[in-house]
């Protein structure tokens, strides 16, 4: 008997472990059930193409960084060079990731590399106009109930 539990010990150890090494051929079915909540997670700089076309050659860091915010990423080996990166996901699996780096020499913007380009003048869109509505003033129509009843009592003089 000891034989034998010595035998399976011996051939169930190396069957488990190399189940260990194999990828999950079943996937989870438990995220897919709507039973676990994944809410959308937002992380880094929201950086649109409004804001790349702004940005002009010469400009200096202050300026880009009114416009554009405090950079994500400050590379401390690269003082120069400032990413701003924007991923935004269900739960821990990013869907959509944006990088932008701006690069500076004597601390004056040189280039712009990443996902987002600025457009040349022709092919930008118009910015909106606002809309300007006037609204006329407010003037009651009717007289509210408590005053009703104080005209109708005699407190209070009917047209004013």
């Amino acid at each position: 008997m000891r034989k034998l539990l010595i035998f399976i010990g011996v051939v169930a150890t190396p069957a488990l472990t190399g189940c260990s090494t194999v990828s999950d051929p079943t996937p989870d079915p438990l995220p897919n059930t709507g039973l676990i909540y994944r809410p959308i997670i937002q992380q880094g700089n929201v950086v649109g193409q409004e804001q790349i076309n702004e940005l002009l050659p010469g400009m200096s860091k202050r300026q880009v960084k009114f416009l554009l915010g405090t950079p994500m990423l400050s590379d401390v080996f690269h003082a120069d060079r400032w990413d701003y990166v924007y991923t935004i996901g269900r739960g821990s699996t990013p869907s959509e990731i944006e990088r932008v780096t701006v690069h500076f020499e004597n601390d004056r913007l040189v280039r712009i590399t990443g996902d987002l380009r600025p457009q040349p003048l022709d092919e930008r869109a118009a910015p909106e106009q606002e809309i300007l509505v006037s609204v006329p003033d407010y003037v009651p129509e009717r007289q509210s109930l408590w005053r009703r009843a104080l005209i109708a009592l005699g407190l209070k003089p009917a047209d004013g």
